[in-house]
């Protein structure tokens, strides 16, 4: 009898610990989802860089050096 009264104390205990990790999981899958979501690239993010890539392979583009050269910088 004292050893059923026991286990049944332990998988409360063991439940109680798996629902705490559980609580804790989802909070940092919250958080990562968030974070995700701000890194992703809209449409327009992808036209963009679409139109830096032709403009650079045309050469309508300056490094950053030739700039700041030109800039005085």
């Amino acid at each position: 009898m004292k050893t059923r009264l026991f286990m049944e104390e332990q998988i409360k205990l063991d439940i109680r610990q798996l629902m705490l990790q559980l609580v804790r999981l989802q909070k940092d899958m919250d958080y990562v989802r968030e974070h995700i979501e701000d890194a992703r690239l809209t449409e327009d993010d992808w036209l963009s860089i679409e139109s830096a890539e032709v403009d650079y392979k045309n050469g309508k583009t300056v490094s950053s050096e030739k700039l700041k050269k030109e800039l005085g910088i």
